[in-house]
């Protein structure tokens, strides 16, 4: 996603796998309301699952290309190192500062390496295209995972979650705690991110169930903890009242909190997030974070790099290799602390 605060990306080596080129499985939509990307098959990732091994016994060597390595992406390339090292591969690490052209810079000198596989989580998923086709074109597999490109060809897995759900789940239990009565605010992603997009989506679609709640407010703070607490400042002088946020991840939902805080109106919004990060579970735990949704980085990562292995033994793989959301309110929030 998903997200954040900004963190230098430095490359960095570690250990993961590729070569070759796999297959992925054909059409059908995801269980959860989310089609692969496509038109490929869905299926849900296990991260308890024994580590694939290269059947060649080679030790593959992966690039890895993040936007930035904020909190929450840090915890997915986490996900992505432990598996490496089960899996017996090594990773070289590398992130772009959010900029596309130094993504597409970066790809292209894992091409000129000659890796044995590419893992992308995108700085713009409308702008991945060329990103794919050089992978494509030396005929290296290639995985996207957390950001889900608008144009992913089929061979090419996306390891991911259904950003509609996570909207979704967050609105329902916000609409739960006001009545299902109120004004509405969203604070939304980087609007050019899938992840953006279709949890925006899913937090209108449940607010559209309800009569007597409605969006009033929807504004794009691109995942940014100090873009959430202006733009909330900003609503809140308007001096229309909102007694929802629906943010598209913590970070924005923290920057919200801390505005209202600001004002005196902590008591008076509910506000949720998404990623059940390290910071957003301690704001729940002071009372002050309605809900979250936790996205299971670490499970993502795994699943990238389990997806890099099976392409280069050949395997089928699943066009969407989906890593389902939870719901984290205070009742259980315990349960996601040390994930």
């Amino acid at each position: 996603m998903k997200h954040r605060l900004k963190v230098a990306g430095i490359a960095l080596a570690v250990s993961t796998v590729l070569a070759g080129c796999g297959t992925t499985a054909a059409t059908s939509p995801s269980a959860s309301g989310g089609a692969a990307a496509g038109g490929q098959a869905a299926a849900t990732y296990d991260p308890s699952a024994a580590a694939p091994k290269p059947k060649d016994g080679k030790r593959l060597k992966i690039g890895v290309t993040f936007p930035i390595l904020d909190q929450f992406l840090q915890k997915l390339a986490d996900g992505m190192k432990a598996r490496a090292a089960a899996d017996g591969v090594t990773l070289i690490i590398v992130a772009a500062q959010e900029k596309t052209d130094v993504q597409l810079g970066q790809v292209e000198n894992f091409v000129s390496q000659q890796v044995d596989g590419i893992i992308i989580i995108p700085v713009d998923t409308e702008a991945a295209g060329p990103m794919t086709q050089k992978a494509n074109g030396a005929k290296i597999p290639l995985a996207y995972v957390n950001r889900r490109p608008s144009d992913l060809p089929k061979g090419v897995p996306y390891v991911g979650s259904d950003s509609l759900v996570a909207g979704k789940l967050e609105m329902e239990a916000l609409a739960k705690l006001v009545g299902q009565k109120g004004n509405v605010g969203i604070l939304q992603g980087d609007p050019a991110n899938e992840a953006a997009q279709m949890r925006t989506k899913g937090c209108k679609d449940v607010v559209a169930k309800y009569p007597n709640m409605k969006v009033t407010k929807e504004q794009s703070g691109n995942w940014y903890r100090d873009k959430g607490l202006s733009i909330t400042e900003n609503w809140l002088q308007s001096g229309q009242k909102v007694d929802v946020i629906c943010s598209n991840n913590d970070e924005m939902a923290l920057g919200a909190m801390q505005a209202l805080k600001n004002a005196g109106k902590a008591k008076q919004v509910k506000v949720g997030g998404v990623d059940a990060t390290a910071d957003a579970l301690a704001a729940m735990k002071a009372g002050s974070l309605a809900v979250t949704v936790f996205q299971d980085a670490k499970g993502q990562g795994a699943g990238s790099v389990d997806a890099i292995v099976k392409l280069h033994n050949k395997e089928t793989v699943p066009g969407f290799l989906n890593v389902p959301y939870q719901l984290v309110t205070p009742a259980n929030m315990a349960e996601f602390v040390n994930k």
